[in-house]
């Protein structure tokens, strides 16, 4: 009951972790576009994983990438709205994985992304999700991810 009373932004100190600075785009585009009650955020990676699954990175450090994903795209979104608590729903959160090509296991990577949404915002954390394997991603980034999700006023 006591994690239900608690803010977004509270259940990530409970977990030990903060939000990140904003990183700066690095083309001529926006972190977010926001249309009536929809949120749909530009891709996000990170600046401490480099490398592809199954060649220079495990599916544990994968895992940490996506993680770290999500939190560069939750800064991205507390700073449109000034606070978390006013996400509704998370809709979808679509993952890329730089992958070799015979490595299958992207969906283990994106529980990074996934787990950490539902620790965050519980039953409003749920998700649709895809999980696509890239031969490249910009910057050698192990993981990009973007999301969708509603908010409220």
């Amino acid at each position: 009951m006591r994690s239900e009373l608690l803010t977004p932004e509270e259940r990530l100190s409970e977990l030990g972790l903060t939000l990140p600075p904003p990183r700066a785009a690095a083309g001529n585009y926006v972190s977010c576009v926001r249309t009536g009650n929809l949120i749909f955020t530009a891709g996000q990676g990170t600046d401490e994983y480099r490398g592809r699954l199954g060649e220079d990175v495990t599916i544990e450090e994968g895992y940490a990438a996506a993680k770290q994903c999500m939190l560069n795209l939750l800064t991205v979104v507390k700073q449109e709205l000034g606070e978390l608590r006013k996400v509704k729903r998370i809709v979808k959160i679509l993952g890329f994985v730089n992958s070799t090509s015979d490595f299958t296991d992207q969906p283990k990577v994106m529980n990074g992304a996934s787990d950490l949404l539902v620790q965050v915002f519980g039953e409003k954390g749920k998700h649709g999700r895809s999980s696509i394997g890239m031969a490249q991603l910009p910057h050698n980034n192990a993981v990009e991810v973007e999301m969708i999700l509603e908010i409220e006023e």
